[in-house]
């Protein structure tokens, strides 16, 4: 039987990582993996209900960054220019001192859906977004239940 947690042992996204082809990211703000299934429906004899029958699924990824560096712009945009599709490698880690452990999500043959050059907005903090999908993932660290 599971244990009642406490409070302390919620996990706080402050200690969330992201790691773009193994460097670190610090200046992540916000990272989001998300599987979309894919589903067609089946139908039964005798039954009201509409079933369904999962056919495949596609990753899908964003992230926001605090600008600092022109890390995504050196990463892409000259080999977007010259033709280039550049897949990596993207790993989420968050590990609260406090939690029952750690969790971290890998992100492989990863690709970008778009590419914003430059933006700014006159007197704010900039950051950069960042999206895409991916074909594999895997989860070589997760926090059990106690």
């Amino acid at each position: 039987m599971a244990q009642k947690p406490t409070a302390p042992r919620v996990m706080n996204g402050k200690w969330g990582m992201l790691y773009w082809d193994g460097e670190p990211v610090f200046e992540v703000s916000k990272f989001e993996a998300t599987l979309k299934l894919e589903r067609e429906d089946v139908d039964f004899a005798m039954q009201m209900s509409k079933d369904s029958k999962l056919t495949g699924y596609s990753g899908e990824f964003s992230f926001t960054i605090k600008k600092i560096f022109s890390r995504g712009q050196i990463k892409l945009a000259n080999a977007i220019k010259q033709g280039r599709d550049i897949r990596c490698q993207l790993i989420g880690k968050l590990d609260d001192p406090d939690a029952y452990g750690s969790e971290r999500l890998v992100l492989n043959n990863c690709w970008f859906g778009d590419l914003v050059l430059m933006s700014f907005e006159n007197a704010k903090i900039l950051e950069e977004e960042y999206s895409g999908g991916f074909t594999d993932f895997d989860f070589p660290d997760t926090v059990r239940v106690r």
